[in-house]
This record gives structure tokens, C-alpha cells and sequence, in this order.
């Protein structure tokens, strides 16, 4: 097998592996499968999943695209001709306010020309953030870098951290994770094989960091105000996957599946003109936590 067969062959098994935890985790509803292709090459396999005790909307997408190397990528790659794009993106909204949004989204991208380079991250935007779940989640984190390299977490971290920022806002989609794009052997002095077992690593990370947040918070009671502020936070996360997001982005520009791509927006969300929570309350004790701060 060679090398692009072996990450999309992991990348398909990460897909199944993740929809059957969280439809065990979920424990009603199950996944809807599209599959697609794309004119100039290749396609995927969407799985969304509505309505149900857990999550309301989530998405686990795997993609593989391949064929001529789109026009806004000539300037940054001039020799290459021919590329390849695989990877899994997921992102859950749940029906509890306190149970996190969660994203993780693993990539792959090669050209003819032998270059290559890896993506991706793990990042979680609580409408209701606590320290020890945020400390939690940074140190679980923290381990799998460290397994790699011990100069990843620090710099993925930073790296999230600006990244997720809402730059017209000032302020953080959430309270990070990790996130790291275009690495490869020069910029991380690991091979491409050692580099594939850190975006396993990542990969693998997802469901016992997701099934310690769900088993933490989805049995907490909330009221009408908690879904308010839930919904206001979701506006947030919109925001930023519009005008901010480079896979959004680079899945518009390489004529990707509309409806996979914005799979990631939530099901509801809102806008209230000037919102400021009142002094005091548990909204305003939040607003802290989406600043960049040392978890461990």
C-alpha cells in the first residue's frame, strides 16, 4: 500500500469509528450517509446526524479530491500540477448548553511535485466553560503531542488559540486546543511516517475526549436563559466559520460540496443587537475564558 492509500484508508476507518461512538453515545439517533463526487476528481462520504438526545446537529465528513491544482494555489505552488486532499471534519452541537461544541478536523494534502504537508486540531467552544473540564481537555491534549514532540503542544496551542480568535470581536470562538497546519518533515524534524502516527494520535483522541465532556455535563439541568446564551455562542462559532475558516474557504475555491462544507453551522443560533450578560451571572463569568490563558 502505498503511502496516500495508507492516510485515506486511516482516514475512512477514523470516520466509521467516530459515527459508531457517538451513535452509542447518543443513544437515539443515528447517522444519514451522502455520498458524493466531484466533477474534476474524487469526493466523499458525508454523515450527518439530527434530533437527537445528545447531539441536535452534528456532522463526521471524510473527503478524498484529487486532479489539476486550483488556480488560487498556482502562485504558492508554481511546479505542481496535480494534487491530492483527504482528511475528516467534524463538528457537533448539542442539545444541552453545557455540553461543548466540538470540532476536530485531520488532513492531508500532496502534489505531484512530492510536496506535501498535514493538518488539523482539536478545539472545543463550551457556551458554559468550566476550569476543570477546560484543564482537562489541554492536558489529554498536551499527552498526545508530547508523544510526538514536546514542542508541539505549546506552539499548536498558541497556534489555536490565534487561530480561533474572532478577530472583529476580540475574542475566542472557545477555549481552544490544538491546531496546526502545513506541517511536514522541515518545519517539525519528524518524517512523514512519524508525522502520519501524531495525526492518528489526533484522530484517536477525539472520542475519549468528547465521552468525558458528555458524561461531565448532558445530565445538567438548564432553562430558556442557558439555551439563549447557547444560541448567542453558536452565533459566534458561525461567525468565525464564514469569514475566518480556511477549510471553509478552500472547499468554496476547489468546488467542494456546499452542503458538506457549511455542515459545520449550527441549527440555531441568534444574534441579539448589544447583548451584555448581566454582571454576576454565570454568562458573565464565561466571557473570561474565551481570552488565551495557560490550562497546564
Amino acid at each position: 500500500m502505498n503511502f496516500l492509500n495508507e492516510v485515506v484508508e486511516f482516514m475512512k476507518d477514523l470516520q466509521d469509528n467516530i459515527c459508531n461512538h457517538l451513535e452509542e453515545l447518543d443513544g437515539h439517533s443515528t447517522f444519514m450517509q451522502d455520498l458524493w463526487e466531484r466533477e474534476q476528481g474524487g469526493g466523499g462520504r458525508t454523515r450527518v446526524i439530527n434530533d437527537g438526545l445528545l447531539i441536535e446537529k452534528g456532522g463526521v465528513n471524510f473527503s478524498h479530491v484529487h486532479g489539476e491544482l486550483p488556480s488560487f494555489l498556482k502562485d504558492k505552488y508554481p511546479a505542481g500540477e496535480k494534487f491530492d486532499a483527504t482528511g475528516v471534519s467534524i463538528v457537533l452541537h448539542p442539545q444541552n448548553p453545557f455540553v461543548p461544541i466540538i470540532h476536530m478536523n485531520v488532513r492531508y494534502f500532496q502534489l505531484d511535485t512530492g510536496e506535501y504537508w498535514f493538518g488539523g486540531g482539536i478545539d472545543v467552544s463550551p457556551a458554559y466553560p468550566n476550569i476543570e473540564d477546560t484543564k482537562a481537555i489541554h492536558e489529554h491534549l498536551k499527552k498526545v503531542c508530547d508523544n510526538s514532540n514536546e514542542t508541539f503542544y505549546p506552539t499548536y496551542k498558541a497556534w489555536c488559540d490565534t487561530y480561533f480568535t474572532i478577530v472583529h470581536r476580540q475574542e475566542m470562538r472557545g477555549v481552544g486546543g490544538i491546531f496546526f497546519d502545513h506541517i511536514h518533515a522541515e518545519n517539525t524534524f519528524l518524517n512523514r511516517e512519524q508525522l502520519l502516527g501524531f495525526i492518528k494520535d489526533v484522530g484517536n483522541a477525539f472520542n475519549p475526549i468528547y465521552a468525558f465532556l458528555v458524561k461531565n455535563n448532558r445530565d445538567k439541568p438548564y432553562f430558556e436563559s442557558n439555551k439563549n446564551w447557547q444560541y448567542i455562542r453558536r452565533g459566534r462559532y458561525a461567525e468565525f466559520n464564514l469569514v475566518y475558516d480556511r477549510g471553509t474557504h478552500f472547499g468554496l475555491q476547489t468546488n467542494g460540496r456546499v452542503e458538506s462544507i457549511l455542515m459545520s453551522l449550527p441549527p440555531m443560533a441568534s444574534w441579539v443587537y448589544n447583548f451584555i450578560p448581566e454582571p454576576d451571572s454565570e454568562e458573565a463569568h464565561t466571557l473570561p475564558f474565551f481570552q488565551p490563558q495557560d490550562w497546564v
